[in-house]
């Protein structure tokens, strides 16, 4: 529990060396520094932030007072205090830092030893004196195990905690390694000591879902184990447990709603544009599984720091559901790690065999951008895998993710765009080719040859996370290239017709509404034309619109599908068509008591019914993001191939197996 000060402090000087955060301390307390990836400084950026906008607040709500405290418990290396009286915010705030006695007496030590550090705080010559470490006017430091309630008290009384003047008590991911009990014990406490007192509470939630279950097992991994998780599970209950221990207002936010509510928006298009980046999925989740609370009793003017500057749809309310889909591992692809990816496609090129490319995966024994491709084959009902390298080495494929691939017939398959890195241009277009008797024989003759493409549509090649359907026009077939991101654009809603098969680009005119520029949404063929659901917007917030590119005399005309109950906004997903219905599979989205299953939207009565996938069967955590699926419409099952992602620093998870979904029960309903 100790060490996990040290790897905070060390996240957050990065942070602030990328400059997400202003904190020239961070450097001066990390000890060591060590450049994270830009999903750690997000996700150590809202932390840092979420903390500030509560303290500040506070301090704001007390400046006419003549004293108050702040108690930072399991403060760490963490440079508050600094940042604070640097600021000029401390003129009659007194802030006590405690933590274990090892950790207290290291910071001691590390302040004395640095003289702009010891230069703000002002040593009065404290240090040494029992448990308190460290004694400036307006900072103490205190060495005491917060578990030892009695302890904790009588230390914080000795150096001067008074319990009559208003208190901001701070718990940044520190109670949740405690004994519920003792946990409760001292949220308790401070409430019943302190008649003026305010509470700010930071750490995990949602334990359950897949990627609670990777961030639990992370914790028990460092034995540091989450151990407020299993009382208090959601935000509800958290909220719950400080009304119900003496705290008579509270209000809670997940990090998905504090970031969009709390800040302002140029703030929010700041932070973005940093650097190359293309984890949203994975921040997102992160934001989920963390919240911030405020809570409070007895202030004159009342502490509501979690107040929304903004209004956005709630994303915290319970998600619809009509039934359950059942998932089963796919006997015959088992034990296949070059299935284990994320960021790939996979396309069915006949019926029974399914090519699989790209991504980041498993190759070799090593995570890596996948270079080899899959071929997998069904055969008397019995699926198979072999791993196909490709005949010329070819670094025009590029080892490339989130990219598309379309059918264009047995033989003939067509690659757009992709990446290999966020800050690297889109990679273009190329042919699969597919000897004739590919599948017939099962897989272990099939050969793959790339062939490079010069089109003449370039600017709709150089892009990632978009879509590429076949359309028909005048009874000509066309690829409809639609959104997407690049390497300047950090979202795109521009759209390209390429004429089949020599893909040259043709202009049809497009009429109605246009879309919101999107990426990582769905896009299916349908009638002709093409269907487009959901996606990530150019503010990062998912979108959940439904739009129908349908052909009419001069050209196609977007059309709006409303869906009741609305659509709950996603990206991330995979979609198909079956029967006038279009099925959406997970994918990623704020609601963060549930995760996306199936929804079936009815195309011809809008109506719309989401699906929970029933996991009891899989022994691991099924992450439907990032993944790839195809329908197999006689079975009217879905293969699921691949998913997962980077899971901030709790490490990657692949889905290990590809999953079989049976629908046949949520199909043949209304």
């Amino acid at each position: 529990v100790q060490g996990t000060g040290g790897s905070s402090a060390v996240s957050k000087c990065s942070a602030a060396a990328r400059g997400y955060i202003q904190d020239r301390f961070l450097r001066l307390l990390a000890g060591r520094r060590r450049r994270r990836a830009p999903l750690i400084h997000r996700g150590y950026y809202i932390r840092a932030r979420a903390v500030d906008h509560c303290v500040q607040d506070f301090l704001l709500k007390t400046q006419s007072l003549p004293r108050t405290q702040i108690v930072s418990l399991g403060a760490g290396f963490d440079s508050l205090y600094f940042r604070l009286k640097d600021m000029g915010l401390l003129h009659h705030t007194v802030v006590y830092e405690v933590d274990f006695p090892d950790v207290a007496s290291q910071k001691a030590t590390l302040i004395k030893g640095v003289k702009e550090l010891s230069a703000l705080v002002g040593d009065t010559g404290g240090e040494g004196l029992g448990a308190i470490t460290f004694s400036g006017d307006d900072y103490k430091l205190l060495g005491v195990d917060l578990s030892e309630l009695s302890e904790l008290e009588r230390t914080l009384e000795e150096a001067g905690l008074n319990n009559e003047i208003p208190t901001l008590f701070i718990a940044e991911v520190v109670l949740t390694y405690m004994e519920n009990t003792r946990s409760d014990a001292l949220i308790q406490w401070a409430a019943e000591r302190f008649p003026r007192a305010c509470f700010l509470l930071y750490e995990q939630v949602q334990p359950e879902d897949p990627f609670g279950r990777v961030m639990q097992q992370h914790f028990r991994q460092l034995s540091t184990a989450l151990r407020s998780l299993a009382l208090y599970p959601d935000c509800q209950a958290q909220q719950r447990r400080f009304l119900g221990k003496g705290w008579t207002e509270c209000s809670v936010m997940d990090m998905n709603e504090f970031f969009t509510c709390c800040i302002p928006e140029d703030e929010q298009r700041r932070v973005q544009t940093l650097e190359p980046f293309d984890e949203y999925e994975e921040w997102h989740l992160k934001c989920s599984h963390y919240f911030v609370l405020a809570a409070s009793k007895g202030m004159e003017a009342s502490w509501t720091p979690l107040s929304p500057s903004v209004t956005v749809p709630c994303h915290a309310g319970p998600v619809g559901v009509a039934g359950s889909v059942p998932a089963a591992v796919c006997a015959g692809l088992s034990g296949v790690p070059g299935l284990r990816r994320f960021g790939h496609r996979s396309v069915l090129i006949k019926p029974n065999v399914i090519v699989t490319t790209g991504g980041f995966g498993e190759e070799d024994g090593q995570h890596c951008r996948v270079r080899n491709f899959h071929l997998l084959s069904r055969h008397a009902g019995h699926w198979e895998a072999v791993c196909v390298t490709q005949n010329v080495p070819d670094q025009r494929w590029g080892e490339r993710l989130y990219h598309t691939v379309s059918r264009l017939s047995d033989t003939l398959a067509l690659v757009v765009g992709g990446r290999t890195s966020p800050s690297s241009a889109g990679l273009g277009m190329l042919w699969l080719k597919f000897p004739e008797t590919c599948g017939a024989s099962g897989p272990g003759d099939v050969a793959v040859e790339l062939v490079n493409l010069q089109p003449a549509a370039e600017a709709g090649a150089l892009r990632w996370r978009h879509s590429t359907s076949e359309v028909t026009f005048k009874g000509e077939q066309y690829l409809f290239v639609y959104g997407g991101r690049s390497a300047l654009e950090p979202v795109l809603g521009d759209w390209h017709f390429l004429h089949a098969p020599e893909l040259s680009c043709t202009a049809i005119s497009v009429e109605g509404p246009v879309p919101e520029s999107r990426h990582s949404h769905s896009a299916c063929g349908w009638e002709g034309g093409v269907l487009i659901a959901g996606g990530l917007g150019a503010a990062e917030q998912p979108l959940g619109s439904v739009f129908h590119l349908r052909e009419h005399e001069h050209g196609f005309q977007w059309q709006t599908i409303e869906t009741h109950p609305p659509l709950v906004p996603r990206y991330s997903h995979t979609a198909h068509v079956h029967e006038g219905k279009l099925l959406l599979v997970g994918g990623v989205w704020f609601h963060a008591s549930s995760v996306p299953g199936v929804t079936v939207i009815n195309l011809m009565t809008g109506l719309c019914l989401n699906y929970v996938i029933n996991v009891e069967h899989l022994e691991w955590p099924l992450m439907l993001h990032n993944h790839s699926s195809v329908f197999l419409p006689d079975e009217k099952e879905l293969l699921v191939i691949g998913g997962g992602g980077n899971c901030f620093s709790f490490g990657t998870h692949l889905n290990p197996e590809p999953v079989l979904l049976s629908l046949s029960s949520i199909l043949s309903s209304r």
